[in-house]
């Protein structure tokens, strides 16, 4: 095959046949294939077989029972399963209208790209498919946050969240993806250098079904932006910040309640210590907990760590009250963030390492997990 078409899909059985029936008018079906990648609850697989089994092009399924990464894990599933190295990316609704796609293999036919964004916003493209005003205003919005967030990567392109794009699987690291949503094509250029084009295109609306934008897409979005600007010390600062204000609002409860500072610092850290612990597995180090020692042996690691922290920072915090006047409030919370980086360095390098280290030099490995732990991809 000379090209895939990779079509992740979520519940779009009625959307099925009439992006099949278009892309088999546009498309040279000797050439091309289309690969549905289908996390859905619903009919699709079933009609996707239906109607793979009359078309005039090879098209192939892959039904995920477990939708990890979301949409973008979907794509990268796709471009992993690809009979093609050339593989364009579109969504299953119509919106991206598959009679674009010429448009798109024509461009990167030349030669000196590697990947080919199908704009909303460049040219005469125009994004009049969104449902209303609101969606158009959280678009732009999004688009201009993430750009002035990437300003390197992103400079030749004017719409990093669009979902149609045309690329090169070999020129991307696969490996080092993290699929967190929908926004797939921003992970791709966020992560590695890629020579860019744009082409635009008309954003359709929707054939049949329902958007499955939501305000918990909209979370996914924010956490993968995040994360793919600051790294894992980000979403471990956002606990930790969390942590902070619980940990504030138990002290300021038991101060009231009579309580003393000191005491009341102590049972507030204890139950930061834990609540923090159970966020930081669940959602900072989940990837690093199956080559780690047992979630026991973690537990204990962090908690005596925290522990030991807090035996430091609370006598300093209570000579910071009685030396300076301050509010215990206010001093646990300078405490609080003096702290962050060492914890963030701990839970990195000890409670979470490997269980067993290469031959690399302690020094090296030491530079290079805090490289990969705290520092984002391509630019500071």
């Amino acid at each position: 095959m000379n090209l895939t078409i990779i079509v992740p899909t979520y519940n779009e059985a009625p959307n099925v046949a009439e992006l099949v029936r278009r892309i088999s008018r546009t498309v040279d079906a000797a050439d091309t294939e289309i690969l549905f990648v289908d996390d859905s609850t619903d009919a699709t697989p079933e009609t996707i077989r239906e109607v793979a089994a009359s078309a005039s092009l090879p098209v192939r399924l892959i039904h995920r029972e477990h939708a990890t990464g979301g949409l973008g894990g979907a794509v990268v599933e796709g471009l992993r399963a690809a009979a093609s190295d050339v593989c364009v990316v579109m969504d299953g609704d119509l919106q991206h209208p598959p009679e674009e796609i010429p448009l798109l293999v024509h461009r990167f036919r030349r030669g000196d790209v590697d990947l080919v964004v199908a704009s909303r916003y460049a040219g005469e493209g125009t994004a009049d498919g969104l449902a209303d005003r609101g969606r158009v205003l959280v678009s732009r919005a999004s688009t201009a946050v993430t750009k002035a967030m990437f300003p390197i990567r992103l400079k030749d392109v004017s719409d990093p969240m669009t979902g149609f794009f045309l690329v090169d699987r070999t020129a991307i690291d696969l490996d080092g993806l993290k699929p967190r949503g929908f926004k797939i094509l921003l992970e791709i250029l966020a992560r590695k250098p890629l020579r860019v084009a744009e082409v635009p295109f008309r954003f359709a609306d929707r054939h049949a079904g329902e958007s499955k934008a939501s305000f918990q897409q909209g979370l996914h979005f924010l956490m993968q932006l995040t994360m793919l600007r600051f790294g894992k010390m980000s979403l471990f600062a956002f606990i930790g910040i969390l942590g902070a204000v619980a940990n504030l609002a138990i002290l300021w409860v038991l101060i009231h309640m009579g309580v003393g500072s000191v005491w009341a610092a102590i049972i507030a850290a204890e139950v930061t210590i834990i609540g923090n612990f159970l966020l930081q597995e669940r959602f900072v180090f989940q990837d690093m907990r199956e080559d780690a020692s047992g979630v026991w042996s973690r537990f204990a690691k962090s908690f005596g760590f925290n522990n030991v922290e807090a035996a430091i920072r609370i006598p300093i915090m209570a000579a910071m009250v009685a030396g300076w006047h301050i509010s215990a409030v206010i001093a646990t919370a300078i405490t609080l963030v003096v702290a962050f980086v060492v914890r963030f360095l701990f839970h990195s390098l000890v409670v979470y390492a490997p269980r067993r280290v290469g031959a690399r030099s302690a020094a090296r490995e030491l530079m290079d997990e805090i490289d990969s732990q705290a520092m984002s991809p391509g630019e500071l």
